[in-house]
């Protein structure tokens, strides 16, 4: 129980000191006019209260996420609390901050444009392309676990509930963001605090006992921690998925100072619900043979189905429901919305002539359908493929971070050390993972290696060279 109990502590000091220097190294200015207010057009831009926008960024980033990755999580024992309180404060929440900041500071833009502005058009192409996919992976696979908990729990077909959540999909993506998105989604995110902490309450006065970090369980059953629990655990830690949703909230902040909280400040309120879920698992189950076997039984969802009802009875099993069911079918609904972001300003020159309405109306059809397609094949198969995708979108994010901060004669390293140990994360992984290469582990050890010297060496230039810049223009200067 201390083991858990410290790394809580850790993860709210982290948000009280660590937050504050990353806010100071960013230079807010709140004299700045948001594009809330410059840009205000009642659909997308439209001011809204930072606490409002806090409880909608955490229902956008978390949905089930920060539940089911950190119950698999837990497979690794509780070296995971580790992870998640590293990964959210240093890596995760500092992502979070600047992918909302940055599109703050460039009038509300999206991921892809940020990317391209400060990594180069190449990287935006790129970046273009897997960031709609992610879109797309995330909204069906968000979207055919709750229609099978609704096919079983009502007389409604698979194919049914499927069509039921993408016709709503398809009302929150065209609709106004304070119509549905800003009245609904505050008391969801509501809804999956509560469900948080009283998991947490239950477990700290049950007859089970939190396990604490020792030797002898650093690493069970001798699982590759490095990369795979990086992946595992993403909602929680870090997850490049949130830095295309924080383009939606940095569109609504009326200020920059409410920043912190808004973008930090709910990943580290991620990372706590992820503590929670990671705890439950491991201590409900006794043991990662346990818990194995209670996947193998009934998957993630059943786990957390347990979990609450034992733990809370009538009252857990009715918010074991409404999380396995509204979270993720909220993320899914702000994937779509953000996919058609990107692609209206992808193609801005095929939609400069349309009015509003129909210029979103065409910009989510065309997201919508495979992911209506996708959402029908099993989805634990579609969720390896997002958790890679995931992570090499929060890798480019951070090298796009440590860029502007570069360029920017700021204190790069808070973004560019989380970048290189993401990089090697992911080098590694594409080459070890049964979705990617399916390589030897040690071979697939040491390519990771090699490629992130690379990028090393690439950001060692980039650092020498911009001293180069400031040093010639200092001297033109002063010529």
């Amino acid at each position: 129980m201390l083991t858990f109990l410290l790394a809580i502590i850790l993860l709210v000091v982290g948000y009280i000191f660590y937050s504050k220097f990353v806010e100071k190294v960013f230079g807010i200015n709140d004299k700045n006019e948001t594009p809330a207010y410059t840009k205000n057009d009642n659909m997308d831009y439209v001011p809204m209260s930072w606490w409002k926008g806090s409880l909608i960024q955490l229902l956008n980033i978390a949905g089930l996420g920060p539940i089911f990755g950190a119950v698999t999580g837990a497979l690794y024992g509780p070296v995971a609390f580790i992870w998640i309180v590293i990964g959210c404060i240093f890596a995760g929440a500092v992502h979070d901050y600047f992918s909302g900041m940055l599109s703050l500071r460039h009038k509300g833009a999206q991921f892809p444009t940020l990317v391209g502005r400060y990594l180069g058009k190449t990287m935006q192409s790129a970046i273009n392309i897997v960031s709609i996919v992610l879109m797309i992976l995330v909204a069906a696979a968000f979207t055919a676990g709750p229609a099978q908990l609704i096919a079983e729990l009502t007389p409604l077909t698979f194919l049914t509930a499927i069509i039921i959540i993408f016709a709503y999909f398809l009302l929150a993506a065209v609709l106004p963001v304070n119509r549905i998105i800003g009245k609904v989604y505050p008391v969801f995110g509501g809804i999956l605090i509560f469900m948080a902490v009283s998991i947490a309450i239950a477990l700290l006065f049950s007859e089970h006992q939190i396990p604490n970090l020792t030797v002898s369980n650093l690493h069970p059953q001798d699982l590759p921690i490095w990369p795979l629990l990086m992946v595992t655990i993403s909602c929680g830690a870090i997850s490049g998925f949130h830095s295309t949703q924080s383009p939606i909230i940095a569109r609504t902040l009326k200020k920059e100072s409410d920043g912190r909280k808004v973008f930090y400040g709910a990943m580290i309120a991620e990372g706590i619900i992820a503590m929670i879920w990671a705890a439950a698992a491991m201590t409900f189950f006794g043991n990662t043979g346990g818990l194995q076997e209670a996947f193998a039984a009934g998957g993630p969802a059943g786990i957390v189905n347990e979990i609450s009802t034992s733990l809370l009875g009538t009252l857990g099993g009715i918010l074991a429901i409404l999380g396995v069911i509204i979270l993720p079918i909220t993320t899914g609904d702000t994937a779509l919305r953000s996919s058609r972001m990107m692609l209206t300003e992808l193609f801005s020159s095929l939609f400069k002539n349309l009015s509003g309405k129909w210029k979103v109306v065409l910009a989510t059809i065309p997201v919508t359908i495979p992911c209506f397609l996708l959402s029908t094949i099993d989805y634990t198969f579609l969720w390896r493929y997002v958790g890679f995708t995931n992570q090499t979108v929060a890798t480019i994010m951070l090298w796009t971070a440590t860029m502007y901060l570069l360029t920017n004669n700021k204190l790069h390293w808070i973004t560019g050390i989380p970048a290189l140990f993401m990089t090697g994360m992911v080098s590694t992984y594409v080459f070890y993972a049964p979705e990617g290469l399916n390589m030897d582990y040690y071979v697939s050890l040491v390519i990771g290696a090699v490629i992130t010297v690379f990028v090393c060496i690439w950001y060692i230039r980039k650092i020498i060279s911009n001293r180069k810049n400031r040093s010639q223009d200092s001297y033109t200067s002063a010529a």
